[in-house]
C-alpha cells in the first residue's frame, strides 16, 4: 500500500513538473515604462503574460526606452463610414494602437435591420479586436426620410440583452425626448432596465430642452462645436466626447478640457474615411495633446481608461488578472507604435497590422431605378431660392437666401456664386427625386455622388452640371451603391456591395481608390477638406440647419419640411 502510495506521488509530482514546463515555455515578459492608468503613475517595469492574461506586474529599473500602455478606444464610431466591414477596419486601427472601439451600427441598421447589425457582430468575432456594438435607437433617423428598415423599440430591447450590445446608440430623436414621444422614451426605459449607457446627440441643445434631455437618462454627447457648449453638458453631468473624424473636426475647440474635466471626456472619431484611418487614428489626438503640453498620463486616462468604465468594456487596464491588452509605443512625442498586443497575441507590429484578412459575402438592399435629364430640371415657381450653406470642418449647416438663375424657365447652377444643384435619389424605391441647392462646395466642374448619406444612406449628389449629376447617379445604381466621381461624362467610381457602404478588401485598397476619387473632386474646384464625408451629412436631418432628404428641403432648427421657393 506505501508502494503504491510513492507511485501516485511520483506521478502526481511529475504531472506537475510538465505544467510548470509548459506555463514556463508560454511565459511571456514585456519591459519599458508602465503607465498605470489605474493607480496614476508610471514607473519602470516588467509585464508577465502567460495565457493570454497578465500574471504578474515587478519594478524593474533596468528597462529599454519605452512605454507600455493599456491599447487606445474610440468612444464612439460608426465603422461603415470607413467604408470597411469591421474585420479591415481591426486590421487599420490597430496599426495605430487602437484595440477596442465603441461602435454605432446605425448605418448599415438603416439599410437592413437586425440582420445589418448582426452582420456587423458576426463579421467583428472573426478577428481578435474589441467591438462593442450598441443598439442603434433611431432607425430611421426620423419620420422625415425613406430608410431601408425600421428598428422598433422591442428589437432594441432584444438588441439590449445581446452581450455584444454595452449601450444604447445616440439618441439622435432629440426632439422626441424633449416632447416625450412615447416609442423614444420607450427605446431608452430599456436601457435602463438593463443598466446600459445611453449615448447622446445634442447638438446645440441648451438651457431647459438640454436639462430635459440629460435628465431622460442619456450620458455622453459628441456634437460640441463650441467649448461653452461642453462645459454646460459637463456642468449637468454629461460625459463629453472630443471628436476629431474626417469632417466633423472638434479637438482644437474643445481640447481645453482635458485640463480642467479629464475625468468626464473621451476621445472619438465618430465618422473617419479610409485615407485619415490609414495615416491615423485616435493616436494622433494623443499626439496633438501632448505636443500641446498636456500630461501623459492624462491623456491616456482619457484615451483608455475613460471609456472602458464608462461602457464596462472588458478590455485589460495593466493589471495583474487582466486580459494581456496593451501597447507598446517608442516616446510619448513621436508615438510611434511599435506592439499591439491584444489577450496575449500581437495584432501589430512597427505600424503593420497581423489581423489576416475574412471573405464575406456582400449583403444589400438597393431597388432604385436610373434617373433621367427631365427628372431633375426646376421649373421656377419663384424669384428667390432656399440655399444650404456648408459650414467647413463640421456637420452642421446655415441657409440662406438667393435670387434664382433662372434660364428659360428653369433655375440652374449660379457657378458665379458657387450655388449648384444637390439632388437625393431614393434608393428603395422608385421616387420623384428631390432638388435643391448647395453653397460653399467649390465644385465647378463635374458632380459627385454617394450612396453613404446619413442617416437612411439614400443617393445623394451635387454637381455643377446635370449632365455630370445623372452620370454619377446612375452609376451608383449600376453598381448598387458607393461614390463616384463624373467630369465632362468621364466616371471614375469605389463600388461598396455592402449595404452600399462598406468593402471587405483591405484599407489599402479601399484608400487608395478613395483618395483617387478625393483627388479628382478637388480638381473638380472643390474647397472642402473631405468632400465625400462632408457630402454625406447633407442628408442628416437632426444636424440643424438646412438639410435634404428623400422628401424634401428640411429645417432641422424648427424641425419641419420648407419650400425651395421663398416667394
Amino acid at each position: 500500500m506505501q508502494k503504491l502510495q510513492i507511485i501516485i506521488l511520483l506521478i502526481l509530482l511529475l504531472l506537475i513538473s510538465c505544467n510548470m514546463k509548459k506555463d514556463n515555455n508560454n511565459m511571456q515578459t514585456y519591459n519599458g515604462h508602465i503607465v498605470d492608468v489605474v493607480g496614476g503613475s508610471i514607473f519602470k517595469g516588467e509585464i508577465k503574460v502567460s495565457d493570454g492574461k497578465i500574471i504578474a506586474i515587478n519594478h524593474e529599473e533596468n528597462v529599454p526606452d519605452r512605454y507600455i500602455s493599456p491599447g487606445f478606444i474610440d468612444a464612439h464610431v460608426h465603422i461603415e463610414s470607413s467604408m470597411l466591414i469591421p474585420s479591415a477596419f481591426a486590421a487599420g486601427a490597430t496599426r495605430h494602437g487602437t484595440i477596442g472601439v465603441v461602435s454605432d451600427p446605425h448605418e448599415i441598421a438603416n439599410v437592413l435591420g437586425l440582420d445589418g447589425v448582426r452582420f456587423m457582430i458576426e463579421n467583428g468575432k472573426k478577428v481578435n479586436f474589441y467591438f462593442s456594438f450598441g443598439a442603434s435607437s433611431c432607425v430611421p433617423a426620423t419620420s422625415f426620410e425613406t430608410s431601408g428598415a425600421v428598428i422598433t423599440a422591442e428589437e432594441v430591447r432584444q438588441l439590449l440583452e445581446m452581450p455584444e450590445i454595452s449601450h444604447l446608440s445616440e439618441v439622435m430623436n432629440y426632439p422626441g425626448v424633449i416632447f416625450q414621444d412615447p416609442e423614444v422614451l420607450q427605446k431608452i426605459e430599456q436601457a435602463k432596465l438593463v443598466n446600459k449607457p445611453i449615448d447622446g446627440h445634442a447638438p446645440g441643445l441648451s438651457g431647459d430642452d438640454l436639462v430635459k434631455y440629460i435628465n431622460a437618462g442619456i450620458s455622453t454627447d459628441h456634437e460640441s462645436t463650441s467649448l461653452y457648449e461642453a462645459q454646460e453638458k459637463i456642468a449637468l453631468g454629461m460625459k463629453i466626447l472630443i471628436r476629431e473624424g474626417s469632417a466633423a473636426k472638434n479637438f482644437e475647440t474643445l481640447h481645453y478640457l482635458i485640463d480642467t474635466n479629464p475625468d468626464e471626456i473621451m476621445f472619438c472619431s465618430d465618422d473617419i474615411h479610409p485615407d485619415d484611418l490609414l495615416d491615423g487614428h485616435i493616436n494622433q489626438m494623443i499626439k496633438n495633446a501632448i505636443q500641446k503640453g498636456y500630461d501623459l498620463l492624462s491623456v491616456l486616462k482619457i484615451a483608455t481608461y475613460n471609456p472602458i468604465k464608462h461602457y464596462t468594456l472588458p478590455i485589460g487596464l495593466l493589471q495583474i488578472g487582466d486580459p494581456a491588452d496593451f501597447i507598446i509605443f517608442d516616446n510619448p512625442e513621436q508615438l510611434n507604435i511599435l506592439q499591439v498586443v491584444i489577450n496575449g497575441i500581437t495584432v501589430a507590429e512597427n505600424g503593420e497590422s497581423l489581423i489576416e484578412h475574412v471573405s464575406e459575402a456582400p449583403i444589400n438592399r438597393f431597388n432604385a431605378q436610373k434617373i433621367s435629364m427631365e427628372d431633375i430640371l426646376i421649373e421656377a415657381r419663384g424669384t428667390h431660392i432656399r440655399v444650404i450653406d456648408i459650414v467647413p470642418d463640421q456637420i452642421i449647416t446655415r441657409q440662406s437666401v438667393h435670387p434664382a438663375n433662372i434660364i428659360n424657365g428653369f433655375v440652374e447652377s449660379d457657378l458665379d456664386k458657387d450655388i449648384i444643384k444637390i439632388v437625393m435619389v431614393n434608393r428603395y424605391k422608385t421616387q420623384k427625386p428631390i432638388v435643391g441647392f448647395i453653397r460653399n462646395s467649390g465644385l465647378n466642374d463635374g458632380a459627385i455622388a454617394s450612396s453613404i448619406v446619413h442617416d437612411s444612406h439614400n443617393i445623394l449628389a451635387i454637381g455643377s452640371n446635370d449632365d455630370d449629376i445623372i452620370n454619377a447617379i446612375n452609376c451608383l445604381i449600376d453598381t448598387q451603391g458607393g461614390i463616384a466621381a463624373s467630369r465632362n461624362g468621364s466616371l471614375s467610381y469605389l463600388a461598396l456591395p455592402f449595404a452600399g457602404l462598406m468593402d471587405n478588401k483591405p484599407i489599402s485598397e479601399i484608400a487608395s481608390k478613395y483618395k483617387e476619387l478625393d483627388r479628382l473632386s478637388k480638381e473638380m474646384g472643390s474647397n472642402l477638406e473631405a468632400p465625400f464625408m462632408t457630402l454625406s451629412f447633407m442628408g442628416l436631418l437632426v444636424i440643424p440647419e438646412l438639410k435634404i432628404s428623400d422628401l424634401g428641403l428640411f429645417d432641422g432648427g424648427k424641425f419641419e419640411f420648407v419650400n425651395l421657393f421663398v416667394d
